[in-house]
């Protein structure tokens, strides 16, 4: 039931990888049946870039390639069904090169990488996979003609150079890797992305009622880096949150002082035009008029004006000289 949960997380992870570094066609139906490639890639970046990026994986995808990846040990029949879909690519990428009518062009057939996280030793006899020296463990070859190697995880040496490759692994093998994976600067280019995928992929496992215990292991080993994002999150929201509420105290603090230097501009404004009426009207503004500024100031101008055009200077400190 999980196994199309574990497919899909390698056909994503393999896209996430690949596709800074050549065109990554998922899901790649190869003839008029049902039959899918997982992932067909065409690199587009120079080998030593994707060797350098992404180790052993970047290695085999320096031409173009074709990855079948299986979350358990592969058997004959798929080896065989991997192998017919990577021929009817072959004949197809042959025959539309036939079509061009130019038989000088160079070809480019893909190269068959089939990843499985274990394979027996009488699988790989049966199909005369062996090893190469140059390549190192884990990587059994079939025949020159067939272009396809097997890549048996579990027997990949644990360094940097294959821990792409040993992502896809399972149990112990996988755990490791997700354990370098976690170990990686924060600031890796890969790190997080591919963390993502995880929290995905343990969200997805979550809602199958019957997990295998490899999945429970999984999920088990997942959970804390699961609660770890899930505390970034709210961190991030809560420091959001407070930027947020900086920000709207500040505009409101703008308009409220907006509003308070206007209301002090009127007010000096009324006080000014007051002082001029008091001296226009007495000759001099001294202290008894002074006195009365402020009491008159409690009253709106259009009640106060007609008050000091009309009134005596006694009457007006009688008027307003007592409140």
């Amino acid at each position: 039931m999980t196994r199309f949960i574990h497919d899909q997380f390698a056909k994503d992870y393999l896209e996430e990888l690949l596709t800074p570094y050549g065109q990554v066609k998922p899901d790649r139906k190869v003839s008029s049946e049902t039959r899918e490639i997982d992932v067909l890639f065409i690199p587009n970046t120079s080998p030593e870039t994707l060797s350098q990026d992404l180790g052993l994986l970047g290695r085999l995808g320096e031409t173009a390639a074709i990855f079948e990846p299986f979350r358990n040990a592969i058997d004959p029949e798929e080896i065989c069904s991997c192998l017919l879909k990577a021929l009817e690519v072959r004949e197809t990428i042959q025959r539309q090169a036939k079509r061009k009518n130019a038989p000088n062009d160079p070809i480019s057939l893909p190269y068959l990488w089939i990843l499985t996280p274990t394979a027996s030793a009488s699988i790989l006899e049966g199909f005369r996979a062996i090893l190469e020296e140059t390549w190192g463990a884990g990587v059994y070859f079939l025949p020159h003609y067939l272009r396809t190697a097997i890549v048996v995880i579990h027997q990949l040496p644990k360094t940097p150079e294959t821990l792409w490759l040993r992502i896809l692994g399972k149990k112990k093998v996988q755990e490791q890797a997700i354990n370098e994976l976690e170990a990686l600067p924060a600031d890796n280019v890969w790190r997080e992305t591919i963390l993502e995928l995880f929290y995905q992929l343990r969200e997805n496992l979550n809602l199958n009622q019957s997990l295998e215990p490899d999945d429970r292991e999984l999920v088990m080993r997942l959970q804390p880096l699961f609660q770890e994002k899930l505390a970034q999150v709210e961190q991030r929201g809560m420091e959001r949150g407070i930027q947020q509420g900086i920000e709207q105290g500040i505009q409101q603090g703008i308009q409220q002082g907006i509003q308070q230097g206007i209301q002090q501009g009127l007010q000096q404004g009324e006080r000014l035009i007051l002082e001029n009426l008091l001296r226009l009207r007495f000759g001099e503004l001294d202290a008894e008029l002074s006195a009365l500024i402020d009491s008159i100031l409690t009253f709106p101008p259009e009640e106060f004006t007609p008050l000091l055009l009309q009134l005596s200077r006694e009457e007006l400190v009688r008027r307003f000289g007592d409140l």
